[in-house]
């Protein structure tokens, strides 16, 4: 039934923003061809981040999301349809077992999102990476996809609650696989900065794109 409402909303958002703002979605393709499990790394500059890329990626992504979002009724109802669980939640207490929890559901073959930056940017600008997914995908082997959204940052900034009829483009960059990154001999925290990096260079570069 939870699967059933997933998909109900899911619809509901990509009619209503493909209508309202005119949602374009490009490198989709190129995203669909990595089979589950992946980790979705994108940019986050709104609190409309999370209903762009889970209305149109047609796979059903897991997350976690600030317990402050789900105050704002309207906001956590779609967020909670839409796969996120609050970071709140009392077995989910502190970095840890965060982790554990993105590392339980990309096991079991369960796609996951991320926005590596930690919180939402103040200029719309891409911000300085934490290594978050460089961790998961280091643990995990999990192909990481890096996700950049141009638009949410006008439509609705920090401290907004209505959302702007602003054209919105959301893009998918070409999939970084752990594995292809270095030998064995390669250390964990060698890795997960690795994947880090390359992440960061390929967000700027969907950043940079010429809508």
């Amino acid at each position: 039934m939870r699967v059933l409402f997933y998909w109900i909303v899911a619809f509901f958002f990509r009619i209503v923003m493909k209508v309202y703002n005119r949602v374009t979605v490009r490198g989709l393709d190129r995203a669909l061809t990595v089979a589950p499990p992946v980790i979705i790394a994108a940019n986050h500059c709104s609190n409309l981040d999370p209903i762009v890329i889970g209305a149109f990626f047609p796979r059903r992504l897991r997350y976690l999301a600030k317990s402050e979002l789900f105050r704002f009724l309207p906001l956590g109802l779609a967020i909670k349809a839409l796969g996120a669980v609050p970071a709140n939640r009392e077995d989910l207490q502190g970095s840890a077992g965060a982790v554990k929890f993105l590392i339980e559901r990309l096991q079991a073959g369960e796609d996951i999102l991320l926005f590596p930056e930690g919180q939402r940017s103040t200029d719309g600008r891409i911000q300085p990476l934490e290594q978050g997914v460089g961790l998961l995908a280091a643990r995990t082997g999990a192909p990481v996809i890096p996700a950049y959204i141009h638009g949410t940052f006008e439509a609705m900034p920090r401290g907004s609650r209505a959302c702007r009829p602003v054209k919105i483009f959301l893009s998918f960059g070409e999939p970084l696989y752990p594995a292809s990154l270095g030998s064995k001999e390669v250390s964990s925290k060698d890795l997960r900065r690795a994947v880090t990096d390359l992440l960061e260079a390929s967000l700027k570069e969907l950043e940079a794109v010429n809508l």
